[in-house]
């Protein structure tokens, strides 16, 4: 089996889904279901509450009682399930209940897959973690563009019926044929020695963490008010969509590089580098609020999100055992993809009613610390370095 293609295909099928519900979703609601935008944002929320939940302590739970093919399979089948609820769903306590439901199984499947990844490099079978997750971004970026044409075409509605039969084709692909180390169930005799909250005494797992989630807490304005603020500074509407996706483009390229020219460098540096290119993305599109400059400003997201996810990645696979791997993937996936996210578009939110520029600007509370800590993490990996040499 070419395990570097199967990693691959799943990265690609489940972000092709992640294309259609993270951009589109709230919307299908609010068009098809009929609920004002209000009453969308507060479901969205509670379920961001609840992917939260799902990630810090059923994901790592599972995972300590089933394969990683298996918890692929309960969380792909859970979200089939969950989708379907949404059929017959009208009311605002219905859509709620659905989309809870549906934030139980449907994010866990991206920490799922990431420890997948970093079980199948840390046994030597997968040799570029990067090369395999550039097909999520791929796929995210291309379901992106041929959606606007499918609903261009035959209207929102087409939105619910793209994401079940995205779900529909990776649980197909999930049921198949696996790498078989991916299928072994966890030893009984090592999880009973773990809990949750281990990793943390792993050395500097606490203060990587914490870097982490505050760069990509800093994307909360962004992801939120990105598409309005583009509309504020009057972007037309017709390339709005194509400025959003320079982001996964550039985040695309990076990932297809980073095992070739970012492979030899420490977490730390990359770290530092992600910091700093963060602070400057959000200054730049601060101080300079036209379309041409947050359209070049775009391509730093590369630092600012790739290049901290592959760097925690990195951390991951050389320095948390393999048992303890869905227990880091989980606490990252809900500290730094999901709460911290949560908290960050409130203070966002709250500037951006201020001024709109202020809200970018914001998010160097998160930048700055981070690239300071990430400063000091460097420091102990060079005295480390001189230690052992």
């Amino acid at each position: 089996m070419n395990t570097q293609r199967w990693m691959s295909i799943r990265f690609f099928s489940f972000f092709l889904t992640w294309g259609i519900f993270l951009p589109y979703w709230a919307g299908w609601m609010v068009y098809t279901k009929g609920i004002s935008v209000s009453e969308a944002s507060l479901i969205m929320s509670v379920g961001l509450v609840a992917r939260g939940l799902s990630t810090l302590f059923a994901f790592p739970y599972l995972s300590e009682k089933v394969s990683s093919k298996r918890l692929l399979n309960i969380a792909g089948i859970g979200t089939f399930i969950a989708l379907i609820a949404y059929i017959p769903a009208e009311s605002f306590a219905s859509l709620m209940g659905a989309t809870i439901l549906l934030h139980l199984f449907y994010p866990a499947l991206m920490p799922a897959l990431d420890t997948a990844a970093g079980v199948l490099v840390q046994n030597k079978q997968l040799r570029h973690y990067g090369r395999s997750r550039q097909w999520g971004s791929i796929g995210f970026v291309s379901i992106g563009m041929v959606l606007t044409l499918f609903t261009a075409r035959f209207g929102d509605e087409i939105i619910f019926w793209a994401l079940l039969l995205g779900i529909v084709g990776f649980v197909v692909l999930s049921l198949l044929r696996a790498p078989e180390v991916l299928s072994v169930k966890p030893p009984m005799d090592q999880t009973q020695k773990v809990g949750l909250f281990s990793v943390f005494k792993i050395k500097h797992f606490s203060l990587v963490l914490l870097i982490v989630v505050l760069l990509q807490a800093a994307h909360a304005s962004y992801y939120n008010y990105g598409y309005i603020f583009l509309q504020d500074i009057d972007a037309p509407t017709i390339i709005i969509g194509v400025i959003i996706n320079i982001a996964v483009i550039a985040e695309i390229i990076f990932f297809a590089i980073a095992d070739r020219k970012f492979g030899h460098f420490s977490v730390g540096a990359l770290l530092t580098l992600a910091a700093i290119g963060s602070s400057v993305r959000w200054i730049v599109v601060f101080a300079f609020p036209s379309v041409i400059i947050f359209s070049i400003a775009q391509v730093l997201h590369a630092f600012s999100f790739a290049m901290a996810h592959y760097a925690f990645m990195k951390y991951l696979i050389n320095n948390i055992p393999q048992i303890q791997i869905p227990k880091a993937q989980g606490i990252y996936s809900a500290l730094a993809l999901s709460w911290s996210t949560a908290v960050f578009t409130i203070f966002g939110g709250f500037l951006y009613e201020i001024e709109p520029r202020y809200a970018f600007i914001g998010m160097i509370v998160c930048t700055i610390p981070a690239m300071f800590l990430a400063l000091v993490y460097r420091k102990v990996e060079v005295r480390k370095g001189f230690e052992t040499a």
